[in-house]
């Protein structure tokens, strides 16, 4: 019943005693961008919000599905399309509220609506209804087998709280909106929100009435996030004692960390691929004229143009995997030819000429600064590189919180994106980067990419059930996505977690902290 997608076996997992501890203060490079836990599909977002809300199947740090809300999934036998989903029974809110099948109705969807950055996640989903008290059956749009794994993420909010403090509605980030549920929490999970300031610190405290209060090491009685954009005072703090555990970890100070006596290093592949993404539409957002970026040839040099074993070494100090595919070697689907690639700056000169844009032209790319591992390092490497083809590159390097709506907006010609996969199958590349950009389909791909054929293969693998079909299709749309270069792989990161020698830490290739897990000396 339960699906185990089992993590490479460089996984680290540290683990420490089991005796209490009361705080542990974390810190990282971004805050969550809200509390609205269907506004935005975004890592850290997801990481603050795991602490304090649930779905209905969890995903271990080891990799494997486990139960969280519901304790049993099972295909209907009288239905091939719908999901039967078995609910834990004496599960409270944070208020008190007792956890139901109509939360989860209301939940998924709340998810589903037009504001919900998750509803590309579950776009198979037709309905949801509610069998009694503790079982919902979950109907989608043809058999669909990979459900479990993609609902991980899918957070349950209680309904009559949602009701009752006008949340009803998803936040409409995009629009600037801040609603009850973006700053507040009533949440299932082991932790509930104390106080919260954007960008500045979110505290938590241990939820007494948490249903896995017996079952999990829970060490902790108090979190303290705090996000610390600097890199350097993101290590001072962790130096000096300020904070406990970070994430984020400046591969230029892995060193000077391990060599602390007080401090450890724990290390795993992730689950992420960061790349560019390019406009590969008529006109520019910045420009007029013709589009050079529309031409393959310009996107095939630019790719040839990337040296990414030299990012790998001066930018990253080898804590990267150069990519040749926006695939993380996690993900069904994954092979070592697909991530072939190599760097040919004179082949990319001719390709250029033959296009027609021999003597160059500039673009701006758009660069987070506070999101993924050197980042706006990586970006300034690659305006140097492009820069020997002729492709002249301004480059705007903002916070997150700027960053990503230019991509979701279409309002970026050339930008840099990560991208993890939780539910560790093709299928979640293709639907959000890949498929055209529509309501339910194609809501990260901000290159105007857009493919009849693969978006026709993308919605059939989310219903096929013959896995060798299935797995035949998924390398035949791989082949045509690399070949069409709509975005430029770069590397997968390494993930590196800095911590005190007291805090356990079951590493998440994920990226995904769940304090639950942990354990203190």
């Amino acid at each position: 019943m339960k699906h185990a997608f089992l993590t490479a076996s460089a996984l680290t997992l540290a683990i420490a005693g089991a005796a209490s501890a009361e705080t542990i203060r974390w810190a990282r490079a971004g805050d969550a961008l809200t509390l609205d836990p269907h506004a935005q599909n975004e890592g850290v977002t997801i990481a603050v919000q795991h602490q304090m809300m649930e779905p209905l199947i969890l995903r271990h740090p080891d990799g494997e599905i486990v139960p969280a809300l519901a304790t049993a999934w099972a295909v209907s036998p009288d239905s091939p399309e719908t999901w039967i989903f078995k609910l834990r029974e004496g599960v409270s809110f944070h208020d008190g509220a007792a956890f139901t099948a109509e939360d989860v109705v209301f939940s998924f969807n709340r998810a589903l609506s037009e504001n919900s950055d998750m509803k590309g996640i579950i776009s198979s989903v037709e309905s949801v209804e509610a069998l009694g008290e503790h079982e919902v059956a979950i109907k989608t749009k043809g058999p669909n087998p990979l459900l479990p794994a993609a609902i991980v993420n899918i957070l349950v909010m209680d309904k009559e709280w949602s009701e009752a403090n006008g949340s009803v509605e998803v936040q409409d980030v995009e629009g600037g909106e801040t609603t009850f549920a973006s700053v507040n929490v009533n949440g299932t999970g082991p932790y509930r929100l104390v106080s919260r300031e954007g960008d500045a610190r979110t505290v938590m405290e241990k939820f007494d009435g948490y249903w896995g209060a017996e079952e999990f090491p829970l060490p902790y009685d108090r979190v303290d996030f705090t996000p610390i954009q600097n890199q350097s005072t993101r290590v001072a703090a962790l130096l000096s004692g300020d904070v406990d555990f970070i994430q984020d970890v400046p591969v230029q100070d892995l060193q000077r960390i391990t060599d602390a006596e007080n401090l450890k290093i724990v290390s795993s592949p992730q689950n992420r691929v960061i790349f560019f993404g390019l406009n590969t539409g008529d006109t520019l957002v910045h420009g007029e004229g013709e589009n050079p970026l529309a031409d393959l040839r310009v996107r095939q040099a630019m790719n040839m143009a990337l040296d990414r074993d030299a990012i790998k070494q001066v930018v990253m100090r080898g804590q990267s995997i150069p990519a040749g595919v926006i695939m993380p070697p996690f993900v069904n689907g994954w092979n070592e030819a697909l991530n072939e690639v190599s760097t040919d700056v004179e082949a990319a000169q001719a390709l250029m000429e033959e296009a027609g844009w021999g003597e160059g032209f500039t673009v701006q790319l758009d660069c987070p600064n506070d999101r993924y591992i050197n980042d706006e390092g990586i970006c300034q490497a690659a305006v140097g590189m492009l820069a020997r083809i002729g492709v002249t590159v301004n480059l705007d390097a903002k916070p997150k919180a700027q960053h990503f709506p230019l991509v979701n907006g279409l309002e970026s010609d050339f930008y840099m994106l990560g991208w993890g996969v939780p539910s560790y199958d093709s299928e979640y590349i293709f639907n959000f980067l890949y498929h055209t950009k529509e309501e339910l389909y194609g809501t990260w791909n901000g290159t105007r990419y857009s493919n009849p054929k693969l978006d026709e293969m993308t919605k059939a693998i989310a219903s096929e059930v013959d896995l060798g079909k299935r797995d035949e299709m998924i390398a035949a749309m791989w082949e045509m996505a690399k070949a069409d270069v709509a975005y430029l792989p770069i590397h997968h990161q390494v993930l590196n977690w800095a911590m005190t020698n007291s805090v356990g830490a079951a590493v998440d290739p994920d990226d995904q902290v769940k304090f639950k897990y942990f354990t203190a000396e």
